[in-house]
């Protein structure tokens, strides 16, 4: 296995690797078996490239953390990460439920082989016609986030005579210490029943024909470095469980969403490891006796793809250089919405020894926002450079656009030796094809 970097655990003492599988072999930065100029003279650039071993490896390791405590959770991963069939039919193949927010997203998991039943229907604006389809599909599990929603959800459960196992999703008003835009679990944030609230909303739930009360659930956040909040959001969890019990309301499972933060630059302390994780759950949580559910998406895909561009131009401006390529903000939002840093590798290891220059690495899009990365110290490129975009797996691909009519670029999926073309670049005639013209323009 090639893992590079490897760095250094403070809080441990002991070596936390990123657990990827890109790595120059032969001046070639490569994933897995495969240097990346090859993909990139069959399919063109830009291109989003995943790694299989890197998948399967990230999995492994969660189970592990969680076995060494007796535990073996459901992990449901949290199919808005990234939603391509190959990855979804990859990780269901290991075992592993969807959790989800769309009836766009259920019908992806479905098809690709997850049972029913090992899929959790989340978001905060579920509408009836996604209920009635849930269900009819046999999906019961919801997590519920409003007083509103849990009415309706019954009304639907009644009329259909189905009975939905509900979760009710706690805001427990801790601070994840993460961008803003991707805490979910203050008081501020649009998620979830304020936590004071929960406890009578059980109450209406246990009561509620159609409806059956299966678990608690949280999620605070995204990208966390502390284990702090989770201990805090963990211990209010356990303080609701026990009041639930003291009123006769049993519970089937803890579902404590995810949000752990990956590695995603060379140079930084990295965060807590899977095991860290686990025992802090461990330590909070393991006393109710309750099986876990874990929704994690990030920390499985985020640093099993990378984003690989070829150089344009560079054009030199009187403060910085701009090194200008063909992926854009279209391709890859996460640093325009996010402030989100992606480590920049040049695919020919060579350059790496360049001495660096200041520079913006940008698109071709017509906004000052397109970027890829801002005054940041990179060795210089030439045109027909190729460089990677490493952690770029969740919320890359999924999350891009065809603004000014730019196709969605090709997605690749690595397995040892070989590689396959898992979503082809979409050609402008496809993208022009899927407008109408209605008859009196013609």
């Amino acid at each position: 296995m090639r893992c590079e970097p490897t760095h250094p655990d403070r809080r441990k003492g002991r070596p936390f690797r990123t657990m990827h599988h890109f790595a120059y072999r032969n001046g070639i930065l490569a994933a897995e078996d495969v240097p990346l100029t090859e993909i990139a003279a069959e399919v063109g650039t830009p291109f989003y490239c995943y790694s299989t071993a890197t998948l399967t490896r990230h999995v492994d390791v969660l189970r592990a953390a969680f076995a060494r405590h007796g535990s073996e959770p459901l992990i449901c991963y949290a199919v808005k990460a990234n939603s391509n069939q190959a990855i979804l039919s990859l990780l269901a193949k290991r075992g592993l439920g969807m959790d989800i927010v769309s009836a766009g997203e259920m019908h992806r998991a479905l098809a690709a082989g997850v049972a029913p039943d090992k899929i959790i229907f989340a978001g905060v604006g579920k509408t009836r016609a996604e209920m009635e389809e849930a269900l009819s599909a046999g999906v019961t599990a919801f997590n519920v986030e409003s007083e509103a929603e849990l009415e309706l959800l019954g009304d639907v459960a009644r009329s259909h005579g189905r009975t939905a196992e509900i979760s009710i999703r706690v805001n427990p008003d801790v601070d994840a210490k993460t961008h803003a835009k991707i805490s979910t679990g203050k008081s501020e944030n649009k998620f979830g029943v304020p936590y004071d609230a929960a406890l009578p909303l059980y109450r209406k739930a246990h009561t509620t024909d159609g409806l059956a009360v299966a678990g608690v659930h949280m999620h605070i956040g995204s990208q966390i470095y502390d284990l702090q909040p989770f201990a805090d959001a963990y211990a209010r969890m356990r303080a609701l469980v026990e009041a639930l019990r003291d009123e006769g309301i049993a519970l089937k499972h803890l579902d404590i969403g995810g949000g752990l933060g990956v590695p995603d630059r060379v140079g930084n302390a990295p965060p807590p490891s899977p095991a860290d994780y686990a025992d802090v759950v461990h330590r909070e949580l393991g006393s109710l006796g309750l099986p876990i559910v874990l929704e994690p998406g990030r920390m499985l895909v985020a640093n099993a793809g990378i984003l690989v561009t070829e150089v344009i131009r560079t054009k030199e401006a009187p403060d910085k250089t701009f090194t200008i390529v063909d992926a854009a903000m279209n391709d890859l939002i996460r640093p325009t919405l996010y402030d989100a840093h992606h480590d920049i590798w040049p695919v020919n290891e060579a350059r790496r020894d360049a001495t660096p220059i200041q520079q913006d690495v940008v698109g071709p899009i017509c906004e000052s926002g397109d970027y890829l990365a801002q005054n940041r110290a990179l060795p210089p490129a030439e045109p027909g450079d190729l460089l990677a975009l490493m952690t770029s797996g969740a919320y890359g691909a999924v999350m891009s656009s065809t603004y000014n009519s730019r196709g969605l670029v090709a997605e690749v999926l690595v397995d040892g030796r070989n590689f396959d073309v898992i979503r082809p670049r979409q050609t402008t005639s496809e993208l022009i094809a899927l407008d109408r013209v209605p008859d009196w323009l013609k």
